[in-house]
């Protein structure tokens, strides 16, 4: 297992949004050695959000090696066209380090503000998918759909990598997002407080036969765990206020459930969380601080990395 860092797009409260903090922010992840950084996608929310393919170009400059991802991005309610022609960039920028996750969101209200119906968004998501890779990949037939078309499309110049990057999926772990993952899929992102270690193995078992139906390598595919929301501190009042003032008015999930998956608390209880996802199978963490990022990522690699089981 290793670990990256969510972009601090979503203002828990005081977000401090400027070009130094993000950069500040992606110095410090490089430094102590996480292995990615990523950004996730919303046009409007509860809360402020700041553009996350925005963010993610700006960090281009200071993530040295790390792999850049997103975690997710919205092909349908942003456009397949626009989408590609945008990551195609950050690829191509990047040298070829981009990772691109995409889901249909969990917004009506993004929906709405693009004139898109919600009720259409896995139908769309299924062809956003394919025209995205059309597009990147140009020697390929276009796509035509009921919903999207890329014949005469052209976007130059393209990506770093001539197949493009690779496109993961993003689900819950329901059965059908899963089998959309073995269909469509380069790989599964998962979501940290959507699941537990033992929700999670079940459905990578799943997924994995899906796989195996379909005559795809289980061994190789990919797997990661995304918007693990975190805030590491032995003051059981400070964590109680956490969970009562940030996330359980912006998550909008009853804040018992938040209090079971996320790590809000010391810092063993964060290792040990993490031991158990990394024995049900997950390959990558994406930790997102919910406050003082920096610091938080700077005690993440002091006192939660090596009490991690090995």
């Amino acid at each position: 297992m290793d670990f990256g860092a969510h972009l601090p797009l979503l203002d828990f409260g005081g977000q401090p949004y400027s070009l130094g903090h993000l950069t500040e922010y992606v110095d410090a992840a490089r430094r102590l050695g996480f292995a990615a950084v990523s950004a996730n996608d919303h046009l409007v929310f509860a809360a402020p959000w700041l553009d996350g393919p925005t963010a993610l170009a700006a960090a281009l400059g200071h993530a040295g090696q790390m792999t850049l991802a997103t975690t997710v991005s919205l092909p349908v309610v942003r456009g397949p066209i626009a989408l590609a022609k945008t990551l195609g960039a950050i690829d191509r920028l990047s040298g070829g380090r981009l990772v691109v996750a995409v889901g249909p969101g969990s917004s009506e209200r993004d929906y709405a503000a693009v004139g898109i119906d919600y009720a259409e968004r896995w139908q769309r998501l299924d062809e956003a998918i394919q025209a995205l890779r059309a597009l990147w990949r140009r020697s390929d037939e276009p796509f035509v759909g009921r919903f999207y078309s890329t014949e005469g499309i052209d976007l130059q110049p393209g990506p770093a990598r001539p197949a493009g990057p690779p496109i993961w999926i993003g689900s819950w772990g329901s059965r059908a997002g899963l089998r959309r993952t073995a269909w469509l899929g380069d790989g599964w992102l998962a979501s940290a407080y959507n699941t537990t270690p033992d929700l999670f193995a079940e459905a990578w078992s799943q997924l994995r036969g899906f796989l195996a139906e379909g005559g795809r390598d289980t061994e190789a595919f990919p797997n990661a765990l995304a918007t693990m929301w975190c805030y590491i501190t032995e003051s059981r009042s400070e964590a109680d206020a956490i969970f009562r003032t940030r996330l359980a008015p912006t998550i909008h999930r009853p804040e018992e459930v938040l209090r079971e998956r996320l790590p809000v608390g010391p810092a063993d209880a964060f290792a040990e969380k993490l031991s158990a996802f990394r024995d049900a199978g997950v390959q990558r963490v994406f930790i997102w601080p919910v406050r003082d990022e920096r610091r938080q990522l700077e005690l993440f690699a002091e006192e939660v990395l090596p009490a991690v089981t090995t």
